[in-house]
């Protein structure tokens, strides 16, 4: 049988809900011109292909909308899902009949190193009546070369609130370790007039796990040393992008942690874990060994009735990482 813990007992007898969904999320394809996901099985690419070349996206779809319904021209295509459903089979959106204040559009966040699909979300997101590729990048009836050219002559590149806006976007969703990654690729790639302003309003989340582990005084110098070693790809440093310097050591991470400490933490943890806890730690610490040594990739979905049981587990798994000096994503 399964094992159930005394919270998720008590959860089941008092017959509360096991789940709920308040909302629904209506997934939007933001895609460049032909290059739409298609989707097939070994061996029928052609037939994959012609498939898609009849169909519409989401997106599409909504230019074609916007070619025969004036009234679809006062919504963000974000918005459309509330008040237009979208019919798989014939792949157009029809008005909706009913409903709708409790639908969602949802547009995947872009890298801004895809930099052209990143640019045409941004239009997207403020333009509205598009009924097209050519006319979402049409400034004032002059038709731009690219999006990106299209969103700077719209002045959404004036200064840099739309970086500003992509950080704060990434940390409602991502891990630290991921925004610095992200803040380099910005200063590598992106046309930012002022980086100190920008690692200034976002220093907290920047430096939020070496706050964790070290303080709130010299955590931030961490972050700053980490972001010197990722600006080395683009061919900058601190200094040329005009951020403080620090004196730190590169291998920050084997500073941070006493491994025979952690070793025995993990320990002691272990020992508190039934078989079946137990077989997902060691399913998920395999897995992650096989992927230094022979990069194979693997996703494990942890689901849990409380948080704390979660955060009990991924401290383990960090634990157990320190000690064999592989860094965590934190």
């Amino acid at each position: 049988g399964r094992y159930v813990s005394a919270p998720e007992a008590m959860w089941r007898l008092s017959e509360f809900s096991m789940s709920d969904k308040s909302h629904t999320v209506i997934r939007l394809a933001v895609h460049l011109p032909e290059q739409q996901a298609i989707f097939f099985k070994e061996g029928q690419e052609n037939e994959a292909v012609e498939r898609a070349s009849i169909k519409d996206t989401t997106l599409t779809a909504w230019f074609k909308l916007n070619l025969i319904d004036e009234e679809a021209h006062e919504y963000y295509y974000a918005d459309i899902p509330q008040y237009y459903v979208f019919d798989k089979p014939s792949t157009k959106w029809q008005k909706r009949q009913r409903g709708g204040q409790q639908v969602i559009g949802r547009m995947p966040v872009v890298s801004v190193q895809d930099s052209e699909r990143f640019y045409l979300r941004m239009l997207l997101l403020r333009k509205t009546g598009v009924i097209s590729f050519n006319d979402l990048k049409t400034i004032d009836g002059t038709l731009c070369e690219t999006f990106q050219e299209a969103c700077k002559v719209l002045g959404l590149l004036d200064g840099d609130q739309h970086w500003h806006d992509t950080l704060l976007e990434a940390a409602r969703m991502q891990m630290p370790s991921y925004l610095r990654i992200l803040f380099a690729i910005i200063c590598g790639f992106g046309e930012v007039e002022n980086i100190p302003d920008l690692w200034t309003q976002h220093k907290q989340s920047l430096s939020e796990y070496f706050v964790h582990r070290y303080s709130e005084e010299t955590g931030p110098f961490y972050a700053l040393a980490e972001l010197n070693e990722l600006l080395k790809s683009y061919g900058l440093n601190l200094r040329k992008v005009n951020l403080p310097s620090v004196d730190l050591q590169c291998d920050l991470f084997r500073l941070s942690y006493d491994a025979i400490e952690e070793q025995s933490k993990a320990n002691a943890n272990i020992e508190k874990l039934n078989s079946e806890q137990r077989y997902a730690v060691y399913k998920v610490l395999h897995a992650i060994y096989e992927y230094q040594t022979h990069i194979c990739q693997s996703a494990f979905f942890l689901m849990v009735l409380l948080e704390q049981a979660k955060l009990f587990c991924v401290r383990l798994y960090c634990m157990q990482l320190e000690e064999k000096a592989i860094k965590p994503l934190l």
